[in-house]
């Protein structure tokens, strides 16, 4: 029978619920349970492919092809896991099977409402997780803030499966926010009782509360939240900042919360097996090697955007003992005069990082011809290998006017370009080339002794392809074609005599995994800090 954990957030949005929801996850799998996550948005789109990363951070793509929201990224990472496409459920999604089913006649005589389609239709895509996953515990995670009208058919969906359940097979845990106040130096717990008031209006008591704060709670803090909450003290728990999300399990352990909530599921506890987290976050926190790394993006204001390139590096370079300094560079800016040498000097290694569209696209060739002609080390992802062929083909093949054409459709040198089969898509969502692409690897190049091995699979996010009429030019001029898809399509490039100059069209960031870095980022990071 599995058991299931409803993960709330109150308050504000960005609580912190996907990583708490991934640490108790990490800590309940650290002790032999098999482990498995759901995210739940509330938005009315079907996924999170068509948002613009500055309105929901960035899009996390799963095997299986499926774009995510980034706590999915969170739960892979932490817990050492794949996630598929059942375990991202949107508002969108539910509505658009419940209608789908009453076009086809599956409600006839029926008045179609929320409750109970609805939340039936819910309910049976979280226990259909559980049962593809085989999982002994489903963790749920309900994105939003209780309050918000569009998590109420959730918020209602899992409190009817509290009825449902047998008594020890559900447990409810809230995260919400604790203010310190600077200048009375006081934690005040107003908001977060007015939050779990919300919830117990709805009809959900909460087992436990994890008190979001800057600083570490006290006995009396959580005394005056159980009063009005009315949780036991002992079963509130302290989520406090610290110098790495990685750490958030291990506060958590050092509170007992894992054998609290096993004893609310009636489940054996055991000692958890950590040491390889325990030595992986001291490898962050005690780098021996600084290495300055420039992200240059169109979505930098944001970092969230770039999540998992952010965490790709820091698990490299927790491999190699270095310390990572992000410089995060805004495309743009590298558009004024003069920007260049100014934003990029004295930097160890340069990402373009991937995007779409025209914007920001003539800052990111600056600093690719910048990386190429300066020897400093450059990893571009997606967007980053297309700008990569356009540079070295307006620059070193002197095809002046080079472009792709999804900037320019008249570039008299189309490098980059649509393949028939895009050109025919008239839908925008979930038609990209999306998920896990096998790549065939060419002996000798540094992708193939980074990955040590002919073929691997890295997860994919793009329309456009490197022009296979311009091929033959690119390699003629010294352009190396690495890997190269079944079908023949451009994969990675690199070239010969840099230091480090590797691109790819797929997204190994989403693969990476705390104590299984992505090679190409270890290769980048040992270049970068010249090992």
């Amino acid at each position: 029978m599995t058991k299931f954990v409803i993960v709330t957030g109150g308050v504000l949005s960005s609580v912190g619920k996907g990583t708490v929801a991934a640490s108790i996850g990490l800590l309940l799998k650290a002790r032999g349970y098999k482990t498995s996550v759901v995210k739940v948005d509330p938005y009315i789109n079907v996924d999170a492919g068509t948002m613009n990363p500055y309105m929901h951070g960035e899009v996390f793509v799963t095997d299986d092809g499926a774009e995510t929201d980034l706590d999915l990224g969170h739960y892979e990472r932490f817990l050492d896991i794949d996630m598929s496409k059942h375990n991202n459920i949107t508002a969108g999604k539910v509505y658009f099977e419940v209608i789908k089913k009453e076009r086809e006649g599956k409600y006839l005589g029926q008045t179609v409402q929320i409750i109970p389609h609805v939340t039936d239709e819910i309910k049976s895509m979280i226990r259909k997780v559980a049962e593809l996953d085989k999982a002994d515990i489903v963790i749920v995670e309900i994105g939003g803030t209780v309050g918000d009208i569009e998590s109420l058919p959730f918020l209602e969906a899992v409190r009817q499966m509290k009825l449902e359940e047998e008594e020890h097979d559900i447990v409810f845990i809230h995260v919400a926010l604790v203010e310190y106040l600077n200048v009375t130096g006081e934690l005040k717990t107003k908001p977060l009782q007015h939050s779990v008031q919300e919830l117990r209006r709805i009809g959900i008591q909460p087992d436990i509360i994890i008190a979001r704060s800057i600083v570490p709670i006290d006995e009396e803090t959580k005394k005056k939240i159980a009063l009005f909450t009315n949780v036991k003290p002992e079963y509130i728990f302290s989520n406090y900042d610290v110098s790495t999300a990685y750490e958030v399990p291990l506060i958590l352990e050092k509170q007992s919360l894992p054998s609290k909530l096993l004893s609310k599921l009636a489940l054996k506890d055991t000692p958890p097996k950590l040491d390889d987290w325990v030595n992986f976050v001291n490898a962050i926190k005690n780098g021996n090697k600084v290495v300055r790394i420039g992200l240059v993006g169109k979505y930098t204001k944001l970092k969230d955007s770039y999540l998992s390139i952010k965490e790709a590096i820091y698990h490299a370079s927790a491999m190699l003992h270095l310390k990572p300094q992000i410089v995060w560079i805004e495309s743009t800016d590298l558009e004024k005069d003069n920007a260049v040498e100014e934003k990029l000097k004295g930097l160890d290694g340069i990402v373009v990082l991937p995007g779409f569209g025209a914007r920001g696209v003539e800052g990111k060739l600056k600093a690719i011809k910048y990386a190429r002609e300066n020897n400093v080390p450059y990893l571009g992802i997606c967007y980053g290998l297309q700008l990569a062929v356009v540079e070295f083909a307006r620059n070193v093949l002197g095809l002046k006017g080079a472009h792709t054409t999804e900037v320019d459709p008249n570039t008299p040198y189309p490098v980059v370009t649509l393949l028939d089969e895009q050109k025919r898509v008239t839908q925008v969502g979930g038609t990209m080339r999306l998920g896990a692409q096998k790549i065939i690897l060419k002996e000798g190049t540094i992708a193939y002794n980074l990955y040590g091995k002919s073929e691997v699979y890295e997860r994919h996010r793009h329309r456009y392809e490197v022009n296979p009429e311009y091929v033959d030019k690119l390699q003629s001029a010294g352009m190396v074609i690495s890997g190269v898809s079944e079908n023949g399509l451009v994969e990675m490039i690199e070239l010969k005599d840099h230091k480090f100059f590797v691109a790819t069209q797929a997204h190994p960031e989403f693969k990476s995994r705390p104590l299984r870095p992505s090679p190409l980022f270890v290769g980048f990071l040992k270049a970068a800090a010249g090992l």
